[in-house]
């Protein structure tokens, strides 16, 4: 796949564009936009660039935004990127906080809320399986440590109640002591 990368001006269109159709499913959503239709980063990078995001602190998308901003053209693309992503949502959610504040009595509004929550778990999970299609590529001795990270940190979080940072720690600092030892 050959990678272009964007302007100042691609960067903050795409990602208002991103902003604007991502609302409530972000990542799913920038990933597509970023890896498969604009072209913009290699699946690989895209990865690495989540991973970053998701270490530091603040949403996720606000966080890979600037990051790629600042990857393809500096801070001000990074400017660019971060004003974009948040300028419709805001917009929108200030919207939506005064209609809801008037109707939170309405049982159709609650049953519309759970509903979009339903489809929001759906990008993510579709998203997370895109995102592990890689790692279970090629030989199993390979992948099989791999899907075991993933796996760890999933039972971790889900079921054992463990916090975000110690699992980042410990399953990041597995994973890089695998990546280290796979490539000898």
């Amino acid at each position: 796949m050959k990678l272009s990368p964007p302007t100042i001006g691609q960067l903050f269109l795409g990602f208002l564009q991103i902003g604007i159709t991502g609302f409530g499913g972000v990542l799913p959503i920038a990933r597509r936009a970023l890896v498969e239709r604009r072209r913009w980063l290699s699946e690989e990078a895209f990865s690495q660039d989540l991973a970053i995001a998701q270490l530091l602190p603040g949403p996720n998308i606000v966080n890979l935004s600037v990051a790629i901003g600042l990857r393809f053209a500096g801070i001000p693309g990074a400017i660019a990127s971060f004003t974009a992503i948040l300028a419709m949502p805001t917009v929108i959610l200030l919207s939506l906080l005064a209609i809801y504040a008037k109707s939170t009595d309405v049982p159709q509004i609650t049953a519309a809320l759970h509903g979009i929550a339903a489809v929001a778990a759906g990008l993510v999970g579709a998203m997370a399986w895109r995102m592990a299609q890689p790692l279970i590529q090629g030989d199993a001795t390979r992948w099989i440590p791999k899907l075991s990270l993933v796996m760890m940190s999933i039972v971790g979080i889900t079921v054992l109640g463990w916090h975000l940072l110690p699992t980042l720690l410990i399953c990041g600092g597995l994973g890089i002591f695998l990546a280290f030892r796979q490539r000898g």
